[in-house]
This record gives C-alpha cells, structure tokens and sequence, in this order.
C-alpha cells in the first residue's frame, strides 16, 4: 500500500518550488550505507515503495533498511478530458519534496558489496539522480 499521512490540515497544497540543498537529514543516520538524492524533485509513495521492496527482496530478509523520506505533499490533477476552469482537481498522489542532499534510505547490518548492490536497484526506481555514500568513519576500500 502507497504511503500517505494518516490527516491533513489541508487536503490540497500548492506546488512551490524546491530551492536550496538539504541542510538535515543529509548524513547517514541510522544505516551503514546510504542512497543520496543529488538533485531536487518529487518522489511519489508509490516510487519510495518500489525502492522498498527491491532492497527487502535483494537482501533476503538480511539486514534492515530504514526509509528517511515521507510522502506528505498532496500533488492534485484534473480527470482526463474534462474543460478548463471549475476549481483544482482532487489530491491523485502524495509525494516527499527532496531537496539535493537528501538521505533517502540507509541499510544496515549487511556487507557493504551488498548494501551497495541494494541500493544501486533502489537508485533505479528513483526520478532523481542518487549516490551511495557511508556512514562517516566506516573502512571504505
């Protein structure tokens, strides 16, 4: 199931614009290695499960990965073939604004050729460019 929030104070947002690098939530937190956003965008519910599920399903059960992003914006859209004007469209999606910095999942309790290869298939499912980066003072080759 996509994630959303449970209430809202506002069923419909405005868009606004993502300015400026990430100046929390950048650094690995809670994981060993960490998938990094490296440009501003969108991620939808539905893309931060897909990363989920190709990470769990790589690492056999192994592990564990922590998910840093949360889809809390309402992104509205109009029904298809339907006139201009009548007011804004019904919440389709929910969607997590990144900003570049941004740690999106981190994994942890693995070998590091493995939470690289998870992570590179998370980095598949995601509409923006990402890194993996470690956590600071881990041996790195």
């Amino acid at each position: 199931m996509a994630l959303m929030p449970k209430r809202v104070r506002h069923r419909k947002a405005q868009r606004g614009r993502v300015r400026g690098k990430a100046t929390r939530g950048n650094t690995v937190a809670y994981g060993d290695f960490g998938l990094q956003s490296l440009e501003p965008g969108w991620i939808s519910g539905r893309q931060i499960e897909a990363g989920r599920i190709a990470a769990t399903h790589y690492l056999h059960r192994e592990g564990r990965v922590y998910i840093r992003i949360f889809p809390d914006k309402p992104v509205s859209a109009k029904p298809l073939e339907t006139r201009m004007g009548k007011g804004k469209g019904e919440p389709e999606k929910w969607v997590a604004c990144v900003k570049p910095g941004t740690m999106l999942y981190e994994i942890g309790g693995v070998e590091e050729e493995t939470a690289k290869a998870a992570l590179r298939l998370v980095a598949h499912k995601m509409p923006v460019r990402c890194r993996l980066v470690a956590r600071h003072g881990m041996a790195r080759k």
